[in-house]
């Protein structure tokens, strides 16, 4: 791996590339996350999404390009300032909760005497300070997920790398889970999830990257995003579908809702990309045609995402895999 240039940003990648044989699981990937960021790293099951947060936590090597974290070549010299959650979770069973949480502390530089502190002032804090002596045989899966993650940030880490950190949990905890993501970003910290579920990304991250066949198909804002797909309309009129179909710049469109005799119709549009939503109004009045509601609608990351790596859904099979890359 060639040294990488040193970057101001706590994680930089630089054309990285991991290929098993000849299958590549990781094509050429570069992209920055800036401090105190929520970075989303988004795509379909087998899209390379653990493989490439393996290759940062030095757990796997790139067979080309650079990155840097935290200003190192490799994770392992700065693991002690890194929080780590990973896909496949796993707690000691025979291990209370408590002492879950202190160990993984004490792994990484806390005393014993700190580390047992922190475990139950996070127990408290997130109203599990009953669960302390529970040993994780006995909780259940979303309560065992809480404490592996308060087990990832008890060290207080710069940089959290959480991969699918809400995969089966339910509404009510996955809830709890976003708001203490954006309390670790309060707190300064640096904060790379995975996921293939849109709904948490829209809501957290600042930026996100959109991977898909193990290639970058999009690295930015939810506003940047939107901004290249085409507009969507609701339009409600009198007029018929071909009336509007015959204004021009329209690359689909819908009945909405089931009309009755003589009512006014409900439409979505999709446009025509680069069309303008105003000039379509423009032409309508132009036209004659009545409307009585007429609405802008901002494509949704679940739009985005299935725009850009729709052909990439498919999750490619465990025998084009390398073994332990079955869940990447």
């Amino acid at each position: 791996m060639t040294e990488n240039p040193v970057s101001q940003n706590p994680v930089s990648l630089q054309n990285i590339t991991k290929r098993y044989g000849g299958f590549t699981a990781v094509d050429d990937l570069s992209f920055e996350v800036a401090q105190g960021e929520i970075y989303g790293f988004l795509g379909p099951n087998g899209a390379g999404k653990t493989t490439t947060l393996r290759m940062m936590l030095d757990i796997i090597q790139p067979s080309a390009g650079s990155l840097s974290i935290l200003g190192s070549s490799s994770a392992i010299s700065v693991r002690r300032r890194i929080g780590y959650l990973p896909e496949e979770r796993g707690l000691y069973r025979k291990m209370k909760a408590a002492d879950s949480i202190a160990y993984f502390a004490q792994l990484r530089g806390l005393s014993r005497k700190a580390a047992k502190a922190k475990a139950m002032a996070l127990l408290e804090q997130f109203d599990l300070e009953e669960f302390a002596r529970s040993k994780n045989e006995a909780l259940s899966k979303g309560m065992a997920q809480k404490v592996q993650l308060l087990a990832t940030i008890a060290h207080e880490p710069e940089l959290l790398i959480l991969d699918e950190p809400f995969s089966g949990l339910d509404p009510i905890n996955q809830q709890t889970l976003e708001a203490l993501i954006r309390e670790q970003r309060r707190g300064g910290r640096t904060i790379i999830f995975s996921t293939h579920v849109m709904q948490h990304a829209e809501r957290l991250c600042d930026r996100f990257l959109i991977l898909a066949q193990g290639q970058k198909r999009f690295e930015g804002t939810l506003a940047e995003a939107r901004a290249g797909m085409a507009g969507r309309l609701h339009v409600r009129t009198n007029a018929s579908r071909e009336a509007l179909i015959a204004l021009g710049g329209i690359a689909h469109i819908r009945e909405e809702e089931a009309p009755s005799a003589g009512a006014e119709m409900t439409y979505e549009i999709e446009l025509e990309e680069g069309a303008d939503p105003q000039v379509f109004l423009a032409k309508a009045v132009a036209a004659r045609i009545v409307i009585s509601r007429f609405e802008q609608a901002g494509a949704t990351l679940h739009d985005i995402f299935v725009s850009l790596a729709g052909d990439g859904g498919e999750a490619v099979s465990d025998s084009k895999r390398a073994p332990h890359e079955a869940a990447a």
